[in-house]
Order: structure tokens, then C-alpha cells, then sequence
């Protein structure tokens, strides 16, 4: 496949800047079987089953992007992609010339940092405190909102840009479909007899890094951590025998439970992932996808493309901007439930 057959036309006006007025307060389109309808996403828990289970991505976003000067005096920029312990990282370091191994970088005026070396596209870095890294990015760092976001993090942000659910530090993007969930939308699905259960992966920035290779199967992924509980696993195996279907709240909970069953069966555990699905990928465990509207020529646009059919998302796509629905991280959503060829749901 070529990456331009992923590719759409996208209004500007349509990439949303700000959340909704209050979480929920979003549209909804769902997609069965290649037909659209526009709803709420208030409609939710009517789109949902007894027995249904609902998987979230618990992963909680770090004030990732910090500021300050090299050893030169020159400026220099630190995003943290990956937490390593207590006290070191990798990130992506920005400067008008690349830090050396050995040197010091003083962040937000007060952080003495040592640059370790570099590791591929990232530099490792150890923060020289006695303090645990996750607690100094608390009190010094900036959130760090998505490229396609134009104005600097605000209080409405450090709010809305964190799910309700939050609980594991760690991610540098936030598990966006989940911003659409308060505790009333939480209760009201407990309330139709469905369940809840958790995973983590870590979300990296590479999740904004569009596919540049000309061929799809040419385009190297990026790796995130996951964690997926063994109390996940069973709510799983429960809800299937139930007759319930397995609904994934976000892109990053499905490639979690999909890596977690690349060999056949869904097993409990922490790993790394480099999954890349696309057209073609035959699914394991989710059968139900709430996701947001992603970019044009994206990996994520490519794993909903294989999840709810190729021709049908893009003409969903379109749909959608046809009907102005607002786009990426604080737009709107989409309830897809799983195309299967056979005919069989």
C-alpha cells in the first residue's frame, strides 16, 4: 500500500484548539457495517451491551517539555519522551547545536541536568537531584500539548488534557478518546451493566509523527510500554463468555491488548511495542473502537482504516468533514464497531 491512499483534505478550521465546554459535550459518529450516524457522545450508553467491557488507558501525561540554557549559555529545549527510573530519561533535545556527551544542561533555572550520550533519535539525560524525576517535572515542567495545537498551555489544559482516570505518570500525549469521559459517564455505563477495566501504555510523541516513507510497510513505528493487568485479562475472558464485546477506549488501548495477543492468547504483563497495524491485520481481542478523528497519512488513520474497513473509514472521513466535526485531540469521536467480511458481527 502507498501512504497517500491515506491521505484526506482537512479544513484548518476544523483541527479543534480548545475542549469542548465540558467534557462529553462532543459529537459522536458511529459506524456500522459502513453506515453513519451522527450522534452524541451522550448517546453512548445507549450504543453500549449488558455485558460489554470497556478498556481505558489509565496512563497519565507528564509536564513533559522543559526550557533552559547548555554550558555555552545557548537555548535549549527538552521534551522527556520516556521515564528510566528516578532519575534519568530519554527525550528529544532541541538546540542550535547538539549537546555533547558529559555536558550539563541548567532547565527552568533551577534543574541541573548531565547529558549521558545519545540513543538514536534521543538524548539519555540524568537529572543530578536527589528528587524523583516525575515529581521535579511536576513542579518545573510545561505540558506538552500536540503540534497541531497554536497556543502555549494554559489551566484549562493541565485540566482537560488528562483523563479523569488518569493514574500511571509516564505519557507524553494524552489517551485522547478518553478525554471525552467524566464520572457520570463513567457511572451511567456501570449503570447499563457494563464493565471497566484498565490498561497502560505509555504514549509517546511519536504518536504525531506522520508516515514519510513513500510505502506503507517501509515506515519504521516507534515503542511505547505497556502494562496489562492480570484483573484486565480475566474482565476479558468474563466479558467474551458473557457474550459481551470487548470495546477499546482509545487507539493505545487497542495496540496494547493486540500486542499483548500477538501470539494467539491475551496474557497479563509489561512489554514494549512496536505494533504497526494496518489493512490486512486480523484482530484478537477488541471488537469495538471509540477513537477521535486522526491525521491524514498516519498510522493511526491506517489501524482504524484495518479495523473498520478501508473504504469505509475514509468515506467516513469525509462524512465527517462534510459535517464538520472537529478533529484530533480535543474534537470529537467515533464508535466503530469492527467490519467483518464474513458478514458476521
Amino acid at each position: 500500500m502507498r501512504t497517500d491512499e491515506f491521505d484526506f483534505a482537512l479544513p484548518e478550521h476544523l483541527i479543534a484548539q480548545h475542549p469542548p465546554e465540558r467534557r462529553g459535550a462532543s459529537r459522536l459518529l458511529h459506524v456500522r457495517d459502513g453506515a453513519l450516524e451522527d450522534r452524541l457522545f451522550a448517546d453512548l450508553p445507549s450504543l453500549v451491551r449488558e455485558h460489554d467491557l470497556l478498556v481505558f488507558n489509565d496512563t497519565r501525561v507528564l509536564k513533559a517539555r522543559l526550557f533552559g540554557q547548555k554550558e555555552s549559555g545557548g537555548q535549549v529545549e527538552v521534551l522527556i519522551e520516556r521515564l528510566l527510573g528516578e532519575h534519568e530519561v530519554l527525550a528529544q533535545v532541541r538546540a542550535s547545536k547538539s549537546p555533547r556527551p558529559q555536558s550539563r544542561l541548567l532547565l527552568s533555572g533551577e534543574l541541573h541536568v548531565t547529558v549521558l550520550g545519545r540513543e538514536g533519535e534521543f538524548y539519555r539525560l540524568r537529572f543530578d537531584s536527589a528528587e524523583d524525576v516525575a515529581a521535579l517535572l511536576e513542579r518545573y515542567g510545561r505540558l506538552p500539548l500536540p503540534p497541531y495545537i497554536t497556543h502555549a498551555a494554559d489551566g484549562e489544559d493541565e485540566e482537560r488534557y488528562q483523563t479523569v482516570y488518569a493514574r500511571q505518570p509516564g505519557a507524553v500525549a494524552a489517551p485522547t478518546a478518553g478525554l471525552h469521559f467524566d464520572d457520570a459517564m463513567l457511572a451511567a455505563l456501570r449503570a447499563k451493566g457494563a464493565q471497566l477495566a484498565y490498561v497502560t501504555l505509555h504514549v509517546g510523541a511519536g504518536t504525531f509523527q506522520p508516515v514519510r516513507a513513500e510505502h506503507v510497510r517501509e515506515h519504521l513505528m516507534h515503542s511505547e510500554r505497556y502494562t496489562i493487568p492480570q484483573a484486565t485479562v480475566d474482565a476479558i475472558r468474563e466479558a467474551k463468555a458473557r457474550g459481551g464485546r470487548v470495546i477499546a477506549v482509545g487507539t493505545t488501548s487497542l495496540r496494547a491488548l493486540e500486542s499483548a495477543a500477538a501470539n494467539g492468547e491475551l496474557l497479563a504483563g509489561e512489554n514494549e511495542t512496536r505494533i504497526f497495524i494496518t489493512p490486512g491485520y486480523r484482530f484478537r481481542v477488541v471488537d469495538v473502537l471509540l477513537t477521535n478523528f486522526h491525521l491524514p497519512r498516519s498510522t493511526l488513520l491506517m489501524l482504524v482504516c484495518a479495523f473498520g474497513g478501508m473504504g469505509e473509514m475514509l468515506a467516513a472521513y469525509r462524512h465527517a468533514v462534510e459535517k464538520k466535526y472537529r478533529f484530533f485531540s480535543y474534537g470529537d469521536a467515533m464508535l466503530i464497531e469492527r467490519l467483518d467480511r464474513s458478514g458476521a458481527q
